[in-house]
């Protein structure tokens, strides 16, 4: 083992070898694996080793297409057999409910470039003779789906990687981590101590263990899952081809071939944790005890739908241990405030995202962008609170449950809530608030007046709070309505280099004192790190506000960028909040809580200053995410109430209404405002939106701007545009095609019903060549009439907010 090297990674799993692959493969050589037993003793070995490229996320999608596409790369490079099978599989439908969701998830692979079929129940019986067709209204086939041997896909990218210089050291176990002045990493395993530039945790179920040597607590957990294997069956044994792989989502079973049986396995609605801190250290290659019993309603239903296992012998039983985070998506990346300490963990679908997880990793540690946006996979995508075990252990044993049920786009799920609550919670819910939750934070989605026993239905179309959220819009729009203002971060930048610092940070120019400006912040290849709002307050300081559940992905990239002296950055987000106040009405209500001027000509729109308000100490802003006069009002914490009743005094002859997270999706796409993780992310780059209307070339340097100087000269490929969609009683879906004579050339990034224009409203990226021609939308598997909006469909000039 050699004393120094650029990288270690911890374990020896499929995520492990993977991430050593393809470290080599792009040029870092001193590269050293330590495993503490034999490779693929963890997860990995017990794994049904099935995969498949379908994700709801785009992004994640497209890199377990990678993962599939890769496997016959790395098994000819190492000569390693790995048993892939591509057989195809199919999803059932058993309910109209479920059918409608295959119709949007093959659409939406559609976009993803993603050839998949829905299918009738005569066409799965001839690909898969043993199922039982009671209830089977069809499927969704994808033909890009199979099984492989984990055992020789693990040593082909060790294989592959050794030849091309990676090190691998079994049977050490790593005991300490220690972090040099330096930076680099002292890592002390029972064969000595090796000094290392970064640490890569691969750990997998000892993940959390590893995390603990340098003081982090991972939002990762070991839970048990169960699947049996059967003896041949003869009617397998008689078909010249194998049968496709099965997923009944309303039995929560998949199966697949094996050899000439089957594997049948379960995700049952009752789950079990297991060795929540991490497995022992001298866990090995051993299974769980079976517990047949508490799996015995799922393997009823399997046992129905697939009859013939009624009558074949089990080879054997597995109850493996795998790991799980909140959301069922792996954690990736540099971890906040470590510096050089990696993770690549919490992966429960390996088969289909380890060779995702090595791409990604390595792209980010040799080049400083992971090269795709993969904030559903991004360490920084939780904080703290995802670690706690109460927490931890309600939203894996949710997920799991749900791993395949429905999950509709108005549907708030209850684990782990409420967690994090304003001092107005209650009071709000006692409004009517329905609320939702961001980032742990409950926030609320509409409100219900006088009718505190509303219950909304789950549903793709409009939803029974459609009324509820239409008169919020139109309370808005003719007299004022107001949010709780707990879904932005707020951060403070001071010091005599504070003026520098986020001039160099931020493409935009920085406002004067008192006023404010919106900024993108790229990073150095011109991707968007953020759509930030900032206040000048001094001139040395600043308020920065961004999104809430953005927290520690921002925090971690302005410390990265963060001089040695001379500013300082704090997080106020938990110490600050305020309601943002909106509508014609909106002046009239803040004269009565402030003394001071608040008239066009005094305090002019993008004004900001700091006053008093409910005798607080407040950080008023002019500027509104509803295109309407607005006022966004900021206190410390201790004043969130009274600010609340002081404002709902004020406005009590004003018709003022309190208004929710709905309310404002339909405002913004009326005004075609994009947001974060939707029409912006690390994905896009300002060129492709309005947002390059706000880069000041003209300033002089700042990160990024050699790579947005290069597209504006050639341009951008796309452009986001507002559609008008002739629909009635359903919004496009997230990620559903835009298409020109059948051809798909955009994506819907944000759809909303516009409550005040009476139209279905989306913003979308299509190909800058169509944005002129006839186009149509999918929508629930209908293809609806779509025309591109020359300005907003409300207040186009933009007069309103500056009234």
């Amino acid at each position: 083992m050699k004393s120094h090297v650029q990288v270690v990674i911890i374990g020896g799993g499929i995520v492990g070898t993977s991430v050593l692959y393809h470290l080599v493969k792009f040029g870092w050589r001193d590269i050293l694996l330590i495993e503490r037993s034999e490779l693929t003793s963890g997860s990995t070995w017990h794994a049904a080793g099935g995969f498949h490229a379908q994700n709801d996320d785009p992004t994640i999608a497209g890199l377990q297409g990678y993962t599939i596409r890769l496997y016959k790369e790395i098994e000819a490079e190492s000569g390693q057999n790995i048993g892939m099978h591509m057989t195809g599989g199919v999803s059932l439908a058993t309910t109209p409910e479920r059918w409608e969701m295959l119709k949007v998830e093959k659409s939406r692979f559609e976009t993803m470039n993603m050839e998949t079929h829905l299918i009738t129940p005569q066409e799965i019986k001839e690909m898969c003779p043993i199922v039982d067709l009671t209830n089977v209204i069809g499927g969704l086939y994808d033909e890009f789906e199979g099984y492989m041997d984990p055992h020789g896909t693990t040593h082909a990218y060790a294989g592959a990687a050794r030849k091309r210089g990676g090190e691998i050291v079994l049977n050490n176990r790593v005991l300490e981590l220690n972090q040099l002045a330096n930076g680099e990493w002292s890592v002390v395993t029972e064969r000595g101590t090796v000094i290392a530039e970064h640490v890569v945790n691969a750990a997998g179920l000892w993940a959390r263990k590893v995390g603990n040597m340098v003081g982090i607590n991972l939002p990762v957990t070991p839970m048990q899952h169960h699947y049996l294997v059967t003896e041949d069956i003869p009617e397998l044994v008689k078909l010249d081809k194998e049968i496709i792989s099965v997923t009944d989502l309303e039995g929560f079973t998949y199966l697949q071939p094996d050899r000439k049986g089957v594997l049948l396995g379960v995700y049952e609605q009752n789950p079990r944790h297991w060795k929540t801190e991490g497995a022992d250290w001298d866990y090995d290659m051993s299974l769980l005890p079976t517990d047949i019993d508490r799996i015995s309603p799922e393997l009823e239903i399997g046992f129905n739908r697939f009859p013939i296992l009624q009558n074949v012998g089990i080879r054997k039983w597995v109850n493996g241990a795998f790991t799980f985070t909140p959301d069922g998506n792996p954690l990736v990346g540099p971890v906040p405030g470590i510096k050089n300490y990696w993770v690549a963990c919490g992966c429960m679908g390996g088969f289909s995202q380890g060779g995702a997880i090595g791409l990604t990793l390595a792209n980010w540690m040799i080049h400083g962008d992971p090269g795709h946006d993969i904030f559903g996979m991004d360490i920084a995508r939780y904080g703290n609170f995802a670690s706690e075990d109460s927490y931890l252990k309600a939203k894996t044993a949710q997920f799991y449950a749900r791993r395949f049920v429905i999950s509709y786009p108005n549907e708030e799920l209850p684990a782990g809530r409420p967690l994090k609550v304003s001092p107005n919670y209650e009071a709000l819910k006692n409004a009517g608030a329905l609320y939702g939750v961001t980032w742990g934070m409950e926030t609320p989605q509409y409100f219900t007046p006088n009718q505190p026993n509303f219950i909304e239905k789950p549903t793709l179309r409009h939803s029974n709070a459609f009324d509820f959220v239409a008169a919020e819009v139109r309370s808005t729009r003719e007299a004022a309505g107001m949010f709780e203002s707990a879904i932005y971060a707020r951060y403070e930048v001071s010091g005599a280099g504070a003026e520098k610092w986020l001039d160099h940070l931020v493409a935009s120019k920085l406002p004067k004192i008192g006023r404010i400006k919106l900024a993108p912040m790229l990073n150095q290849n011109g991707k968007l790190m953020g759509d930030l709002t900032i206040s000048r307050l001094a001139e040395d300081r600043f308020w920065i506000i961004g999104s809430y559940y953005l927290q520690e992905w921002h925090m971690r990239w302005f410390n990265e960028n963060l001089p040695s002296s001379g500013v300082t950055i704090k997080n106020l987000s938990d110490d600050w909040m305020g309601f943002a106040l909106s509508g014609p009405n909106s002046r009239k209500i803040i004269l009565q809580l402030v003394h001071v001027d608040m008239s066009n000509e005094t305090f002019p729109f993008l004004s900001c200053c700091e006053m008093e308000v409910v005798s607080a100490n407040a950080m008023v802003a002019r500027i509104s995410l509803t295109g309407e006069l607005g006022y966004e009002i900021n206190v410390p914490v201790s004043y969130q109430a009274t600010l609340y009743n002081a404002l709902m005094k004020a406005g009590k002859d004003l018709k003022l209404v309190n208004i929710g997270n709905r309310a404002l999706d339909s405002l913004r796409l009326e005004k075609s405002y994009g947001i974060w993780n939707a029409e912006f992310t690390q994905g896009y780059t300002p060129e492709m939106s309005y947002l390059k209307d706000f880069i000041a070339f003209d300033k002089g340097d700042f990160i990024g701007r050699q790579a947005v100087l290069k597209e504006k000269e050639t341009g951008a490929a796309q452009a986001l545009v507002t559609l008008q969609v002739d629909s009635t009683d359903a919004d496009a879906p997230v990620y559903a095609p835009v298409k020109h004579n059948g051809k798909v050339v955009g994506f819907i990034t944000s759809s909303a019903y516009g409550h005040y224009v009476k139209q279905s409203l989306s913003l979308a990226y299509i190909d800058k060549e169509f944005v002129n021609s006839d186009l149509t939308v999918d929508v629930i598997g209908e293809a609806k009439n779509a025309i591109v909006l020359k300005e907003p469909a409300y207040d186009p000039k933009g007069e309103r907010m500056r009234m």
